[in-house]
């Protein structure tokens, strides 16, 4: 690989660090801000918690994706990553910055709403920007290694997150923490922001979009669904199934080890850590089995043993006391996960001409991720409060089982991809 296109997938996936940091500091470090924006005394404020908690997840992923699919595809794709990430800075700032209840009244919780809504915008944008270039910065010969490190920097993003607040705890007690600790998470998200900034607005911009020519069709919610229908549906289906996977085995798998095996928090903090670093690691590894022996393969390893290894998973953890053996079932269903992650963008970008491609991507990928990821703990807990725990292990088997579908209606995009090599 040449040395621009080295240096362009490296700042693509250096940005999508940033990003996914500044989206997990929020969740990892709320419980130390929420009493400085959402007192309980306040009834308007906690009116406005609930609305920042519900536009963010259920409506500003979509509209991003929406928006800034159409900026990338009309202005360039460095333009939407630059963009992306902008968006991504001010969020952060405005929350490191934020006065607070006592200090401004209802305007305190009004600005962290803004700020999130920035945030989500942002993430929403971003999924289908940097799959879209690093798919096709990439050399056609190792696409799905190269497209890999999307996962491996969303993962590490949560990682990183949590470090910042593990070394943050361990230089201050909870109540500095409280007071004024948790900005210092947000300046560093918004000054590592602002350096990816500055490094995308410097890249190359892809050759695929340089190509095209300047009266292209448009790229707009309406023609991708005219065009593409059975595109649409497909990517909107797996992405659901593999987002639904994703929440199921990573972020509530967490909460699961606390509530349902009895794991104290530390103990379920430090098997996740562990069990994410190796996930992570794992997506390049998935990456060249898919350069080596094709996308549909991989995907059907994660669709088949998804279905085959998500209750019986789920059942053992359930009955587990020792962390050791938590940790190494956990890691069957994220290996198989990771077969799916490791070229979710990738195979996704394949599917659509350059003129719609970052749309294409972006906007199906978050109406399946909104419906069936973002609702997976809510679907999880809703289960366990019924005394239906096992429920929920059906459910994500199910869900896996709609993503299959989907994999079995696509084509082997190594051969049929729409990426054209330069």
């Amino acid at each position: 690989m040449d040395g621009k296109r080295l240096k362009a997938i490296l700042g693509g996936s250096a940005g999508n660090l940033v990003e996914w940091y500044d989206w997990y500091a929020y969740s990892v470090l709320t419980i130390y801000f929420a009493p400085s924006f959402f007192p309980k005394s306040d009834q308007t404020a906690q009116l406005l918690s609930a609305a920042a908690i519900f536009a963010v997840g259920f409506l500003m992923r979509p509209i991003g994706a929406w928006i800034m699919g159409s900026y990338g595809d009309r202005h360039g794709r460095k333009a939407g990553l630059a963009l992306s990430v902008g968006l991504m800075c001010a969020g952060s700032l405005m929350i490191a910055i934020a006065p607070t209840y006592a200090q401004a009244g209802v305007i305190a919780p009004a600005i962290l709403v803004i700020a999130r809504m920035l945030q989500g915008l942002s993430v929403g944008g971003e999924y289908g920007a940097s799959a879209t270039y690093l798919s096709e910065m990439a050399s056609k010969k190792r696409r799905a290694f190269w497209s890999s490190f999307q996962y491996v920097t969303l993962i590490g993003g949560q990682l990183l997150a949590l470090g910042v607040t593990l070394i943050l705890q361990g230089f201050l007690d909870e109540a500095a923490m409280g007071a004024w600790g948790w900005r210092i998470a947000f300046v560093i998200g918004a000054a590592l922001a602002l350096a990816v900034y500055v490094l995308r607005r410097r890249l190359a911009e892809t050759a695929q979009f340089e190509a095209l020519a300047k009266d292209r069709p448009k790229s707009t919610a309406l023609s991708l669904w005219r065009a593409f229908p059975r595109e649409f549906m497909i990517v909107a289906a797996i992405s659901g199934g593999g987002s639904c996977a994703f929440y199921a085995y990573t972020t509530y798998m967490q909460k699961f080890l606390v509530n349902t095996s009895g794991f104290g928090k530390q103990t379920a903090t430090e098997i996740m850590t562990a069990a994410l670093i190796v996930f992570m690691l794992s997506q390049p590894i998935f990456g060249l089995l898919a350069d080596r022996f094709g996308r549909k393969p991989m995907l059907l390893l994660f669709g088949f043993g998804g279905m085959a290894v998500s209750v019986p998973v789920f059942t053992a953890i359930a009955a587990t006391t020792d962390a050791v053996s938590a940790f190494a079932m956990i890691l069957v269903p994220l290996m198989l996960l990771s077969a799916y992650t490791s070229i979710s963008g990738l195979i996704k970008a394949e599917l659509f001409p350059a003129h719609i491609r970052t749309l294409g991507v972006a906007l199906p990928y978050a109406l399946g991720n909104t419906i069936f990821g973002g609702t997976a703990e809510y679907v999880a807990l809703k289960f366990k409060d019924l005394h239906l725990e096992a429920g929920f292990y059906w459910y994500v088997t199910a869900i896996i089982g709609m993503a299959t579908i989907g994999f079995l209606m696509l084509p082997e995009t190594k051969h049929a991809s729409l990426i054209v090599e330069d």
